[in-house]
């Protein structure tokens, strides 16, 4: 379990922004300030 000030480890997924284009977090590093979010069940239909 992550605590609290540790390094995410990196992942990629698509960009919401780029077709066909994936981002990675490790593209960030040392650059800009990133909020990760978890929301269980969202934007799901249940």
């Amino acid at each position: 379990m992550p605590e609290v000030g540790d390094i995410a480890p990196d992942f990629e997924l698509k960009s919401n922004l780029a077709k066909d284009k994936k981002v990675r977090l490790s593209d960030f590093r040392g650059k800009q300030n990133v909020v990760l979010a978890f929301y269980p069940l969202a934007w799901t239909p249940v």
